[in-house]
């Protein structure tokens, strides 16, 4: 159970939180001070670098979260779960559990804007994605160990994570165009993503146009 200061701690550390992706999405993240996001929530500079080590952190902390919360899901999926369903039900299934995590410290809708500062500036977009291999590094490994694999003789659990990684861009990138969309249209999108990972991989793309073709060349023998 966590005691009394952990609370206040975490109740403080999600106030900046909220703090900086407020002030960040409304003023923009190089218009935006430290001093400012420590101002906002009255508490002291120093407090501040107590929690995060830059505002570049702090941009980043709600991603972070929710990253934390599915690494954690993947590995609470069920033994002997195929790799690649292990991951889209962490995903999908533990969707609203996810959500409950930054709902916790701000809406959603501020969230997805928060989302969209990191990929307009490049500073954080680097951050990000830097930190983004890393947590595909997190992944593979959980694979493996789920798998009873060497992670560094087996190349199948990066593969897995690298193709899962990609659809997930693929599904941040359309909801992070299409506007204030809320969680469950989200979550469908990135259904849709991944469940498109099959057909996009190993499907013939040009199979309804050679059908289509072929239907159009019936035709005209018919009528001759």
């Amino acid at each position: 159970m966590d005691t009394l200061r952990e609370r206040k701690k975490r109740r403080t550390r999600n106030a900046l939180l909220r703090a900086a992706a407020e002030l960040f999405t409304s003023q923009g993240y190089d218009g935006t001070t430290v001093d400012e996001i420590a101002e906002a929530v009255d508490v002291s500079q120093r407090t501040f670098f107590r929690y995060f080590a830059g505002k570049d952190e702090a941009a980043l902390g709600l991603v972070e979260m929710t990253v934390a919360r599915f690494v954690e899901a993947v590995r609470d999926r069920p033994p002997g779960e195929a790799p690649m369903r292990a991951l889209r039900g962490a995903v999908i299934e533990g969707w609203y559990a996810i959500n409950e995590v930054v709902e916790s410290v701000v809406p959603v809708e501020l969230y997805l804007r928060m989302y969209r500062v990191i990929e307009e500036t490049p500073v954080l977009l680097a951050a990000h994605l830097r930190r983004s291999a890393e947590v595909e590094e997190d992944l593979a490994r959980v694979i493996a160990e789920r798998e009873g694999l060497d992670v560094d003789a087996d190349p199948r659990p990066r593969l897995a994570v690298a193709v899962f990684s990609g659809a997930m861009r693929a599904a941040e990138r359309q909801w992070s165009a299409g506007g204030e969309l809320g969680p469950e249209a989200i979550r469908l999108i990135t259904a849709r993503c991944l469940d498109g990972l099959g057909p996009a991989l190993l499907g013939d793309w040009r199979e309804p146009e050679r059908a289509a073709a072929s239907g159009s060349g019936s035709g005209r023998l018919a009528q001759a």
